[in-house]
């Protein structure tokens, strides 16, 4: 296949998007991953803006996350109780000490917490109630607006998603936990539980998760103003689908795949065999009814979006190929291999995409077994796609992920969020791969991961993205996800020192390959001097 993009023919051909113009670099770090002394990485100011500092000393331009949103069973951000709220685990509870919403004491549970790796478990059983008492002193205090604003105001201007979100996250916990398909009928749908008696017995609970939300949202603005004001653009992203047991689903079951009495699913997500899996992935998310969608203009995805944007300059789309088929498997099935591929929406919702969002900045997950028809997509689109550098050794000089064969309108990457580290991946492949890694890249092998980040920094890609890993030299024990695997994944937190370590020769040597790969934005021109 041609490593270069499609030429445009006519007016009709140009791409609906075309933002990635310009070089750049940037570091792929989950805020969980930060340090600090309350069991998870946070929206802390001092860890956040000792980063945000390395990253510009550094010469990057972006920090890519992965979804922010609230985690549940399994702790995985691809697998939120909304695809529209924050995770509350992610609010620096220190500030509203200092607001005096909460005392030292009430924090000192999260300081006794585990610095090296996040327990999520113990997280669950502190955080929420110390969100929620320092909602009680906010109320006491007559809810002043400082630090953050209008709480009010942010009520009503969230108040599509916000409502919703904060019933169901109320009515989780009054029903223990159990999913919403679980509960009384009266309860199993927004619409249905907006008359039930429990939407007063249960009005501080809603509030209160309302209350974290509000504090979610302000202190993540004041990082991503940390960043702007270093010339810093955040990378967010985006699962295509949503969790079943989710708030979504239970306020617009209309737009999935459910069955309407009960609210099982009739089939749901996932993909088919391949070298990796002889069944498949049966992930279990619930589909869209994409004729729904595109009967309103797809105003929830573009609601969604809009959400997204106000989180981040610019959006990762996970398995973008969705958009052009899915795989549909029967919600009976035992395993993925009894789907079949189903079209998804095409161009026609990139285009409704392109009409409310004209200067949108999108990057879509192309990875895995992916045909012409998705490329093509992306292409049409206009969509910067991936470049994955550990799934290019070992294989032929066609496979498209060596950096011979990379595209222009494209992310480079050493590895993502779901493979090993680059020193942890070279250890565990075999001699074949290895050696072809030598000769490719000319390297003894003696520090592959600065290897990788030397070939991401001169790939053709216009962007290149680096996990913070690679740069500390980690190996296995560093990875962050292990797909596949249901216990010991997104724990991974790096300690204060190592960053350390980082911010002086290192720092230097990264600017200097960003100079020499023009990933570095270049200083404005002198203007000539006027008599």
């Amino acid at each position: 296949m041609s490593a270069t993009a499609p030429v445009a023919t006519s007016a009709n051909d140009l791409p609906l998007f075309n933002w990635l113009t310009r070089r750049a670099s940037g570091v792929l770090l989950h805020p969980t991953s930060l340090p600090g002394e309350q069991g998870i990485g946070t929206f802390e100011p001092g860890p956040v803006n000792a980063f945000l500092d390395f990253l510009a000393a550094a010469g990057f331009r972006y920090w890519q996350v992965c979804p922010l949103g609230p985690t549940g069973y399994g702790d995985s951000p691809y697998q939120c109780f909304s695809a529209f709220a924050g995770n509350p685990y992610l609010v620096d509870v220190f500030a509203l000490v200092r607001a005096g919403w909460l005392t030292p004491a009430d924090v000192e549970p999260l300081r006794a917490l585990d610095r090296q790796r996040v327990d999520f478990g113990q997280l669950w059983q502190t955080k929420g109630l110390i969100l929620s008492r320092a909602h009680a002193r906010f109320c006491q205090r007559g809810r002043p607006t400082q630090p953050y604003g209008d709480f009010a105001a942010f009520q009503r201007a969230h108040a599509d998603w916000l409502a919703p979100y904060a019933y169901f996250r109320a009515l989780k916990d009054h029903y223990q936990g159990q999913p919403w398909w679980d509960w009384p009928p009266a309860t199993r749908r927004f619409a249905s539980a907006q008359n039930s008696p429990l939407r007063a017995l249960l009005a501080p609970a809603i509030e209160a998760h309302a209350f974290a939300q509000f504090l979610f949202f302000a202190q993540w603005a004041q990082v991503r103003a940390s960043a702007a004001q270093r010339g810093l653009e955040i990378i967010g992203d985006l699962p295509i689908f949503v969790a079943r047991d989710s708030a979504d689903t239970w306020a617009a079951p209309g737009l999935f795949e459910l069955d309407e009495a009960t609210g099982q699913p009739l089939a749901v997500a996932g993909v088919p065999p391949d070298y990796f899996s002889a069944d498949g992935q049966l992930w279990g998310n619930p589909l869209y009814r994409w004729d729904a969608h595109a009967a309103d203009g797809y105003a929830w995805w573009l609601a969604r979006l809009r959400a997204s944007f106000a989180q981040a300059d610019v959006i990762r789309i996970d398995h973008f190929r969705g958009f052009d088929e899915y795989w549909r498997i029967p919600a009976d099935a035992a395993t993925a291999k009894a789907g079949a591929w189903r079209p998804g929406p095409g161009l026609a919702f990139f285009r409704a995409v392109r009409a409310a969002f004209p200067d949108a900045k999108i990057i879509a997950e192309d990875l895995g077994e992916i045909g012409p028809s998705v490329r093509a997509l992306r292409d049409q689109a206009g969509l910067p796609g991936m470049e994955i550098l550990q799934f290019a050794f070992g294989g032929p000089s066609d496979n498209l992920y060596l950096p011979h064969n990379h595209l222009a309108n494209a992310l480079v990457y050493s590895g993502t969020h779901d493979n090993d580290t680059s020193l942890g991946w070279y250890a565990a492949a075999d001699e074949k791969t290895r050696d072809h890694v030598r000769r490719y890249l000319g390297v003894p092998g003696t520090a592959i991961g600065w290897d990788f980040v030397r070939a991401g920094f001169a790939s053709v890609s216009r962007l290149a993205i680096f996990p913070l890993q690679d740069l500390l030299s980690l190996g296995s024990e560093a990875r962050f996800n292990t797909p596949g695997h249901a216990q010991g994944n997104w724990q991974w937190r790096y300690q204060p020192d190592a960053l350390a370590r980082l911010s002086g020769d290192t720092a230097r040597y990264l600017h200097t390959l960003g100079e020499l790969y023009d990933r570095v934005p270049r200083p404005a021109p002198e203007k000539p001097a006027t008599a």
